[in-house]
């Protein structure tokens, strides 16, 4: 017998190996980011594993996944995978881990994958929403879910400044001082800012993100937005590539992951943008 990997589902399958993918959203807000914490911290993945475990008849689950999202953080297409020698219907999968999971986790789709899949070294790129709710007055719905921006801010001023940070760039001033990445180079490929009612939306997609990069740059443009800076100040920040020139970080409660692309081969699930109260938003061009 040949020891090279199963190239397909089915040729997996015939081995008695399943590599499954799942797509996940959740709400980040009780939970200390999406990877395993030390015993008694909540984590996403561990909330996973231990229903997923349940729906495999007991047996061990242990996830990768496309980005691990921080402490408070959202997503609502969230990409992860397992490999098992339980068989299930990709249906068990989803209802089986729904079943187990708390309210604030679901498991969308199942997919079973060739063995070659990896949802974080096969993605190519991902996507995230910022959403900030631009009103005087606090909300009192969703007020862990967006992030509320007292301060008028003008979304043309913060489209003008995100210009400066589209394109192949070192973001090392956008990035946390705990990053573990090994390079700050980054290829954004859109920053878009949209309206949408009282919402402000940063949208972006980069092949790769830096620790707390999306916040910090939400955090670059909001100061903008609000007068306190010059338009000129967002490509300042970035060419001094130090964190502490660049401000604030801004709150995580109004990220979400909403996108990550991988390979046509391996033809995953689509489903619309979210997070679900911005469905109806346009979208904008994947490679605008």
């Amino acid at each position: 017998m040949s020891d090279a990997l199963p190239t397909t589902a089915a040729d997996s399958a015939a081995v008695g190996f399943f590599k499954v993918a799942l797509g996940v959203e959740y709400k980040g807000s009780r939970y200390r980011g999406f990877q395993r914490q030390r015993a008694g911290v909540p984590s996403i993945q561990e909330t996973l594993e231990r229903a997923l475990s349940k729906v495999a008849g007991g047996a061990p689950v242990t996830l990768s996944c496309a980005g691990r999202t921080d402490a408070l953080v959202h997503a609502s297409a969230q990409v992860v995978h397992f490999d098992t020698t339980v068989e299930r219907s990709t249906h068990s999968w989803v209802m089986g881990a729904n079943m187990n999971l708390p309210a604030d986790i679901s498991v969308t789709w199942a997919k079973l994958m060739p063995a070659h899949f990896d949802a974080r070294f096969c993605a190519m790129a991902r996507r995230y929403r910022y959403v900030i709710y631009n009103d005087q007055i606090r909300p009192a719905h969703m007020a862990e879910e967006v992030t509320w921006n007292h301060r008028p801010l003008d979304v043309e001023l913060m489209r003008e400044a995100a210009k400066a940070l589209v394109g192949t760039h070192d973001f090392s001033a956008f990035r946390a001082r705990q990053c573990q990445a090994k390079s700050p180079v980054k290829t954004v490929h859109h920053l878009q800012l949209l309206e949408h009612g009282r919402f402000i939306v940063l949208d972006i997609r980069a092949n790769a993100f830096l620790h707390h990069m999306v916040r910090n740059i939400a955090g670059v443009l909001m100061a903008i937005g609000a007068g306190e800076k010059p338009v000129e100040w967002a490509r300042e920040v970035l060419e001094t590539r130090v964190r502490r020139t660049g401000g604030v970080t801004a709150h995580p409660f109004g990220l979400y992951l909403v996108q990550v692309d991988y390979p046509e081969e391996f033809e995953l699930p689509k489903r619309y943008l979210g997070p679900h109260f911005l469905s109806g938003l346009p979208d904008v061009a994947a490679d605008a």
